[in-house]
């Protein structure tokens, strides 16, 4: 038998301690699925983070609007018919609070003019109950109107908070319906192709050709005058989603002729795979990142949709609320002259339809694989 040298020992045992040393500072890299590494990309996106802040603020205060609102939205008080703008002062003594009012007739207009009456004065309380019991974000006893009274005296803060519930869900409504119907007509139209295929590209091409507001317009005076204000809410959420699911469908149907010869695709066939199998497994898959964009684009073309239609009067009708109905009520010549106020809906449906864009453009960055 032949003894190893003790330094042959110890110089294996040093190659060994210097080889764990080695892969102990090697990097390590952790797997990370094709949603974690969507997600990570788009944290990068300082400004798709922010939208996405800022419409789930929009959102949460949707949600809430119960709680943010001053006052209740329906509640009329014709005294104090077209305020302006109020602002909530603070002093040592007396804390936060609102003035009074006080009103004078316009001698040209005959009109009821609202000026601050210094001489009486109305605390403001933070998370408390209200004169009806329920639960106010900030309340006064007082008038307090943050964003002004409309030609009714109700609360135009109030009234925008609770609109955005259905602006807001009328998109998502709108979205997942249309995602529906152009996610599974677009496959269906790639993968069979033939007369099936021709014939769903001539339906989208005859809605395509219709410009969009007449197109809307008719088919929601098509609604019958008697519904309700929820069946026309349903309604319109129905009619924006079937006009609006052409151009995904043909943004599908492209995503499928490209992968269907794919090698894959051809072995999943040829080891005897069903067609929907070979169509939820292999294909759609394929198309999630792009029709996640196309949807979050979508988004605030439903909700300008829903705005058009209410603004000129054939969408959602009163006692239901939205930024269109809201709108409509600022669209005479005299509320810029007069009451200019009218017009605050009209901010946030610019900054939620810029907040959508710049988060789908965040995420068409994030899921492209190639960028």
């Amino acid at each position: 038998m032949i003894e190893t040298p003790a330094r042959d020992h110890v110089g294996s045992e040093g190659t060994a301690t210097r080889s764990e040393a080695a892969g102990a500072a090697a990097p390590r890299f952790v797997e990370q699925s094709y949603r974690q590494l969507i997600g990570r990309r788009f944290r990068k996106n300082k400004l798709g983070v922010a939208s996405a802040m800022v419409l789930a603020a929009f959102y949460g205060a949707a949600v809430f609007a119960g709680i943010f609102a001053p006052f209740p939205h329906d509640r009329v008080d014709i005294r104090y018919r077209h305020v302006p703008p109020q602002g909530i002062h603070f002093s040592g003594g007396l804390g936060f609070y609102v003035y009074g009012l006080k009103s004078v007739r316009d001698p040209q207009t005959f009109e009821l003019e609202f000026t601050a009456d210094l001489s009486r004065t109305y605390p403001v309380r933070f998370l408390g109950k209200d004169s009806s019991g329920d639960f106010r974000l900030v309340n006064s006893e007082g008038p307090m109107f943050l964003l002004g009274t409309d030609r009714m005296g109700r609360d135009l803060l109030s009234r925008i908070l609770f609109g955005s519930r259905i602006s807001l869900t009328v998109g998502i409504a709108g979205v997942v319906l249309s995602l529906i119907f152009g996610s599974l007509l677009g496959t269906i139209s790639g993968y069979w192709g033939g007369w099936i295929d021709d014939a769903i590209q001539r339906v989208i091409e005859v809605l395509a050709a219709f410009p969009g507001i007449p197109l809307w317009m008719a088919l929601a005076a098509a609604l019958p005058p008697g519904w309700s204000s929820v069946q026309v809410y349903f309604g319109i959420t129905l009619i924006l989603s079937l006009v609006g699911w052409g151009g995904l469908a043909r943004q599908v149907r492209g995503k499928v002729l490209a992968c269907r010869e794919q090698d894959y695709v051809m072995a999943a066939r040829a080891a005897g795979a069903g067609h929907w199998r070979i169509i939820s497994r292999h294909l759609l898959p394929n198309c999630y990142s792009h029709i996640i964009v196309v949807s979050t684009l979508a988004v605030p073309g439903m909700i300008l949709g829903e705005t058009a239609l209410s603004f000129l009067g054939l969408g959602i009708r009163p006692p239901m609320t939205s930024w269109g109905v809201l709108l409509e009520e600022a669209q005479r010549v005299t509320v810029l002259l007069h009451h200019p106020w009218l017009l605050f809906p009209a901010v946030p449906v610019v900054i939620v339809v810029i907040a959508y864009n710049f988060v789908g453009d965040a995420l068409r960055d994030a899921a492209d694989p190639y960028a």
